[in-house]
């Protein structure tokens, strides 16, 4: 028998399709001209996306920080901790 949920890595629950529900899905697709059902090989080849890979120059540390001092910083936008090493660059 078939498992009716399964568990993320995350701790989600999911609640898998039943047989019904399972073959009413490949049938729409079946149906649809522009979608087509990925093969067991493809769906092996394929990977999550995942954080880019880094430019290797640079080190991972636990630093603590004034917690006004981040929120500043993240408040102007993305790339806030490119911000702060800028800053630590230009006093470094």
């Amino acid at each position: 028998m078939q498992p009716t949920t399964v568990k993320t890595l995350s701790g989600r629950v999911l609640r898998l399709p039943t047989d019904e529900e399972d073959a009413r899905i490949r049938a729409g697709i079946a149906a649809d001209p522009d979608a087509r059902e990925v093969s067991d090989a493809e769906f092996a080849l394929m990977r999550r996306p995942g954080r880019p890979l880094g430019s290797g120059t640079k080190t991972q540390i636990t630093l603590r920080i004034d917690t006004d001092i981040v929120e500043k910083f993240k408040a102007s936008g993305d790339g806030w901790q490119t911000r702060i090493n800028e800053v630590l660059r230009a006093h470094a």
